[in-house]
């Protein structure tokens, strides 16, 4: 009984239980709330490395269903006991994951997002994730985007009202009816940059609208 409720088997439940269910909350909530989508006035190509804040991502797949015309898109998501959870709400709203980040699993996820880039996909990553600091720019959005010589896309959600977790990435959840101002930044290119001088332009682009 006690290997039952044990602590793996409980996390094991959760990951069956929760995805299906936040997917659906998420869905009611997007259709509860007005929506007001701010375009690039360049022509968004494909592929493109999409950039997020951690604290933000809830309620922008749908920013990412709203502009693309194929919906062809990886995210990369943590090993983290957490992002077994997003990985599979991201599955749910048609997209595929690549699993690790900058400090677990580096280099396996650098090859498959250039296999992604390779083959047509866009990538979704968020910067800061997924321990933070919070705002802060890790390296490997910054080595695909030279890598591959693709453009970078900066997402923000911006509720007009929402509830802020106490969490490292002070995770933002909108309130229902709320209004929810999507910002799709101007694609533009690094590779002629420094990481540094890279690391403040993606970092400026995406302060512009946080939360």
């Amino acid at each position: 009984m006690a290997t039952l409720f044990s602590k793996a088997n409980r996390r094991k439940l959760l990951a069956w239980i929760v995805p299906p269910l936040a997917f659906y909350m998420m869905k009611l909530l997007y259709f509860t709330c007005k929506k007001k989508y701010y375009l690039p006035q360049s022509q968004l190509v494909e592929p493109s490395l999409y950039a997020l804040w951690h604290g933000e991502l809830l309620m922008l797949p749908f920013a990412y269903i709203h502009i693309s015309s194929s919906q062809k898109l990886d995210a990369i998501i943590s090993l983290h006991g957490d992002g077994e959870m997003i990985a599979k709400i991201i599955h749910l709203f048609g997209g595929g994951t690549i699993r690790g980040s900058s400090s677990k699993g580096s280099t396996t996820v650098l090859k498959q997002a250039l296999r992604s880039l390779q083959a047509g996909r866009d990538i979704a990553i968020t910067p800061d994730g997924p321990r933070g600091p919070r705002h802060s720019i890790a390296n490997g959005l910054i080595d695909l985007a030279k890598l591959k010589n693709v453009p970078i896309v900066t997402l923000n959600c911006q509720p007009s009202s929402y509830w802020k977790m106490k969490s490292w990435d002070a995770f933002c959840v909108p309130k229902p009816f709320c209004t929810l101002s999507y910002y799709i930044g101007e694609p533009f290119y690094i590779n002629d940059l420094s990481h540094e001088e890279a690391r403040e332009i993606i970092q400026k682009m995406l302060l512009k609208h946080a939360v």
